[in-house]
C-alpha cells in the first residue's frame, strides 16, 4: 500500500517546483533564483536535519555542488574551449564550415547537426560539444546564423546521438551496467542503435528547421562591429595579387571589403591599395592575400617584443581628442610607429565627418580628426603609453591576438582529453582538468585571463542543481514517485507504459540528475515489467532513453550549462524548444520500443 511521502520529500519536491517556475517566470536572474534555492535548502537541513544526519551534514549538501566533480569538469571544459579560441586552433574547421554556411545557411545548419550526430555516437557528448562550441560562436561573429539560434539545436543532435549506442554517454554504461546486476544480459555496443536512428530521423526536421525558428536572435552587435576602417593593404612579394590584376581575386575576399580607387593592371610587390572594411574582415583578407595592413618592420617588431616578454599582443580602438597632436595629420607623418612601437591598422570616420574637405594629404593618405577611431596593435604597456601621451581615449572591446604558434599544441591538448575520455581510458573529469592544466603549463590559456573563460551563471546553477538532485533522492521524493508510478500503470496497454515510464524518468533528469534518474529509474522499471508480465528489455531502454531526453531545463546536463553562457540563454529557452522534443521523442521512441519487441 501507498504511503504518505516523508515531510523532507514533500519539501524537496516543492523547492524543486518553485525553483522550476521561478526560472520559467524569468523575473529574477538565474544567479539569484540558484543562491536562494541553495540557501534554502542549506537552511532547512540545518533546523531540520534528514534522518540520521547530522545538521552540519545538511550544509555539506547545499554547498556540495560547488566542489562536485562535475562542476569542476563543466570549468574545465571551458578552460579548454577558450584555448582552442585564443589560439586560433579552430580556424581551419570554422573556415570550412563558413564557406558551407555562405553557400546556403540550412544547409549549413543540416550538414552540422549531422556531424554532431554522428560523432557523439562514438565520442562522448560533452568533449563533442566543447569541440563545436567555439566554432559556431566564430561562425556567428562572421556573419553566419546568431549563436543563439544554432547552439541548443546542435546540443539536441549531441544528445540524440549520444543515446544511439551504449558507449555514447555514461548514464547510457549506467543504466547497461544497473541491468546487469539485476540479472539481464549484456548489450552489445550497437544493440539499440536502429531504434534511435530512426527516431533521430523524425526528430532531425524539428531541429533542423523550427527549433531555429522559436529562438531569437540574443547576440549583441557592439558599435565596434559595425565600425568601417580605412586603411592601406601593402602587397606581399608572396601575395595573391602580385601580377594579377585586382578583378582576379575580387572573389576571395569578404563581401565587405570595398576598394577605393582601384588601379588598372597587374600589381605589383610593396603596392598599397586603399580599401575599408569591418575589423575581422580586414584580418581576413589579409590573411588571404598575405598582405599587411601596416609597415612590414613595425609588425616584426611588435611580435619579436611580445614572443621575448611572452605577452599577448593587443588590438584596440582609440579616439582622437580635439587636443591630440594627430589632429590634421597623417599617418605617415605622425610617427606613431617611431615613437611608440604601436600599429595603427585603420582609421574609422564617422559619418558626420565623412563629407569634409582636404580629408587627404597631397599623398592620399587620410588626414586624421577629432573623433576619428583608430585600430591599433601593440603590446598593452606601449598601447597605454601612446593613447596617454597622444590625447587618445582608449575604447572597450579590446581583445588578444591569437596566439597561432600554439594552435597545434592547444589542439593536441584537446584532442587528447577527447581521445582518452571517449576511449575509457580516463573518466571525464580527470581528462578535462589534465587539459586544463596543460593549457595554463603550456601558455595556451594565461591564468590571469581564465576568468573570461568561467561564467558565474552557470556556476551557481551547475552547484544548485546538483543540491536539488541530491535532495530528491536522500529525502526518499525519487523513490517514492516510482512508487506512485508503478501503482498507476497495471491497466495501460505496453505502449503507454513504456511512455510512462520514459516521462517519469525524463522528468527526474530534467530536474535531479541523469545518475538520479538511471539509478532510480532502472530497478523500478525491472520490478514493473515482472510485476505485468512484460519483457524487461524495452522497458530498461526506456529508462536509458528516458535518462537521455535532457532537452527542456539547462540543469539537466552538462552540456546544456555548456551553451547558455555562450548563446545568452534564458530558462524558456529551453522550455520553449525542449518539451515539443521530449514530447516527440517519448512518443516515437515509445511506438518503435512496442513495434522492434513485439509487445
Amino acid at each position: 500500500m501507498l504511503t504518505w511521502p516523508s515531510y523532507h520529500a514533500i519539501a524537496a519536491m516543492a523547492v524543486t517546483v518553485t525553483m522550476f517556475i521561478a526560472f520559467a517566470r524569468g523575473r529574477m536572474s538565474v544567479e539569484i533564483v540558484s543562491l536562494m534555492t541553495i540557501a534554502v535548502i542549506a537552511v532547512g537541513l540545518y533546523f531540520f536535519p534528514l534522518e540520521g544526519a547530522k545538521p552540519t551534514d545538511g550544509l555539506a549538501l547545499a554547498f556540495g555542488g560547488f566542489g562536485h566533480y562535475a562542476l569542476i569538469t563543466i570549468c574545465a571544459l571551458m578552460i579548454m574551449g577558450r584555448g582552442l579560441v585564443v589560439t586560433g586552433a579552430l580556424d581551419p574547421a570554422a573556415r570550412f564550415l563558413e564557406g558551407v554556411f555562405k553557400l546556403n545557411l540550412q544547409l549549413g545548419l543540416l550538414i552540422s547537426l549531422l556531424s554532431a550526430f554522428f560523432l557523439s555516437m562514438a565520442v562522448n557528448d560533452t568533449p563533442v560539444l566543447v569541440l563545436l562550441l567555439p566554432i559556431f560562436v566564430a561562425l556567428a561573429a562572421k556573419g553566419a546564423m546568431p549563436a543563439s539560434k544554432t547552439l541548443i539545436p546542435l546540443n539536441a543532435a549531441v544528445l540524440i546521438g549520444g543515446m544511439a549506442t551504449t558507449i555514447g554517454t555514461s548514464t547510457n554504461i549506467l543504466v547497461t551496467s544497473i541491468a546487469v546486476d539485476l540479472g539481464m544480459p549484456p548489450m552489445s555496443v550497437f544493440h539499440y542503435t536502429p531504434i534511435v536512428l530512426i527516431a533521430a530521423l523524425v526528430a532531425l526536421p524539428y531541429l533542423w528547421l523550427v527549433m531555429p525558428r522559436l529562438l531569437g536572435d540574443n547576440s549583441v552587435e557592439a558599435d565596434a562591429a559595425r565600425r568601417l576602417f580605412h586603411t592601406r593593404l601593402r602587397v606581399g612579394t608572396d601575395s595573391l595579387l602580385t601580377g594579377k590584376e585586382l578583378a582576379a581575386v575580387r572573389d576571395k575576399l569578404p563581401s565587405n571589403i570595398t576598394f577605393h580607387s582601384p588601379p588598372g593592371g597587374a600589381l605589383q610587390p610593396q603596392q598599397r591599395l586603399h580599401i575599408s572594411g569591418t575589423h575581422e574582415a580586414l584580418e581576413d583578407a589579409t590573411r588571404v592575400l598575405k598582405g599587411e595592413l601596416a609597415p612590414s618592420w613595425v609588425l616584426d617588431r611588435i611580435r619579436r617584443s611580445a614572443s621575448s616578454n611572452s605577452e599577448d599582443i593587443m588590438v584596440v580602438e582609440m579616439t582622437v581628442t580635439a587636443d591630440s597632436r594627430l589632429v590634421t595629420r597623417t599617418l605617415p607623418s605622425s610617427g606613431i610607429a617611431d615613437l611608440y612601437g604601436v600599429a595603427v591598422l585603420g582609421i574609422h570616420r564617422p559619418e558626420r565627418l565623412l563629407g569634409e574637405k582636404d580629408q587627404y594629404s597631397d599623398g592620399g593618405d587620410l588626414r586624421m580628426s577629432e573623433g576619428d577611431v583608430l585600430l591599433v596593435m601593440g603590446l598593452n604597456e606601449d598601447l597605454q603609453s601612446f593613447a596617454r601621451n597622444d590625447s587618445l581615449l582608449m575604447l572597450e572591446g579590446a581583445r588578444e591576438l591569437p596566439r597561432r604558434s600554439k594552435a597545434l599544441l592547444a589542439g593536441v591538448i584537446m584532442g587528447g582529453s577527447v581521445f582518452t575520455a571517449s576511449i575509457g581510458l580516463l573518466p571525464i573529469a580527470i581528462s578535462a582538468i589534465a587539459g586544463a592544466i596543460l593549457m595554463f603549463v603550456t601558455g595556451c590559456v594565461k591564468f590571469d585571463r581564465v576568468g573570461r573563460a568561467l561564467s558565474a551563471k552557470v556556476i551557481v546553477l551547475v552547484a544548485a542543481s546538483i543540491a536539488i538532485g541530491r535532495s530528491i533522492l536522500e529525502s526518499g521524493a525519487a523513490a517514492w514517485l516510482g512508487e506512485v508510478l508503478s501503482i498507476g500503470l497495471a491497466f495501460l496497454p505496453p505502449a503507454l507504459v513504456l511512455a510512462a515510464i520514459m516521462a517519469f524518468v525524463t522528468l527526474l533528469t530534467n530536474f535531479a540528475s541523469n545518475a538520479t534518474a538511471a539509478t532510480v529509474g532502472t530497478p523500478i522499471a525491472f520490478n514493473i515489467a515482472t510485476q505485468l508480465g512484460l519483457p524487461p528489455e524495452p522497458l530498461i531502454l526506456a529508462v536509458l532513453f528516458g535518462c537521455n531526453l535532457c532537452y527542456a531545463t539547462p540543469i539537466a546536463y552538462q552540456t546544456n550549462m555548456l551553451i547558455m553562457a555562450e548563446g545568452s540563454y534564458e530558462f524558456r529557452d529551453y522550455i520553449r524548444t525542449g518539451v515539443p522534443l521530449v514530447g516527440l521523442m517519448v512518443a516515437v521512441l515509445s511506438v518503435l520500443l512496442v513495434l522492434f519487441y513485439g509487445m
